[in-house]
């Protein structure tokens, strides 16, 4: 296996009783690469972030997190793992400084590495100075930065995030997915960044069109265009996903 290789997903499938909602898929994401994978409502985005995290066992295919299998190694997999939900799972009764806290000791992070920790990341994300707000008094931007901030605590390898951006307005979005980005190359960090917004997709981010539980088309963005001949991405996703529905 790649040593860069943060996430190895192989001939992964998973079904709903009779529906299935994965059907043999394969991912590759690297350190220090952003994979946007690409997906209207219902394209199985959200059951592949299930079974990379555990929350549903898959039966058939293999996931690995740096080498470990999620299946067989599952602790140590998940500890090279840092999650972003697209429904928040923040508590909303808890300061900001609470909730990180809670986090940094499930991870094993000692108080005075915590500190440090916490204050490291609330301070990329200019959010130090409300460390003692409760969550409910933040809006829906300042929330992501914290979810943001508490995924990253235990130095992941891998970040993934389902749909971050979803109900926020365009600065904070904008913020968002230029703080992210600039992750993979300051800490050399894989993201799986789960999207249907087009405007979110750098020029050297990976691009994965997921439909139906099917990979359409992988690679560059120039080289998912040729698969679809088109001259946008924007007419490359309407191709890919029309087409297999006819």
């Amino acid at each position: 296996m790649n040593q860069d290789n943060a996430l190895a997903i192989n001939d992964l499938s998973f079904s709903y009783g009779s529906k299935k909602a994965l059907d043999c898929v394969a991912i590759n994401v690297n350190a220090g690469e952003c994979a946007v994978l690409l997906g209207p409502n219902g394209a199985g985005k959200s059951t592949l972030f299930a079974l990379i995290t555990r929350l549903y066992d898959a039966r058939e295919g293999q996931i690995q997190l740096c080498g470990f299998d999620v299946k067989k190694q599952t602790g140590r997999a998940l500890a090279k793992l840092g999650v972003v939900f697209q429904q928040t799972t923040l508590d909303l009764d808890l300061t900001v400084m609470q909730n990180l806290t809670y986090h940094a000791a499930l991870h094993g992070l000692g108080r005075k590495l915590a500190r440090e920790r916490i204050r490291q990341e609330l301070e990329r994300l200019n959010m130090y100075d409300r460390r003692f707000e409760k969550i409910r008094q933040l809006n829906g931007g300042h929330r992501r930065r914290v979810e943001i901030a508490r995924a990253l605590l235990h130095k992941p390898s891998l970040l993934l995030l389902d749909e971050p951006t979803v109900g926020l307005d365009v600065p904070s979005r904008q913020a968002i997915v230029d703080y992210v980005h600039g992750l993979t190359k300051e800490e050399n960090l894989a993201v799986l960044w789960a999207s249907h917004l087009i405007d979110e997709i750098y020029p050297e981010d990976r691009l994965i069109v997921l439909h139906k539980g099917r990979i359409k088309a992988s690679g560059s963005i120039n080289e998912v265009l040729q698969a679809a001949d088109k001259p946008s991405i924007k007419e490359a996703f309407y191709a890919l996903t029309q087409e297999a529905q006819v």
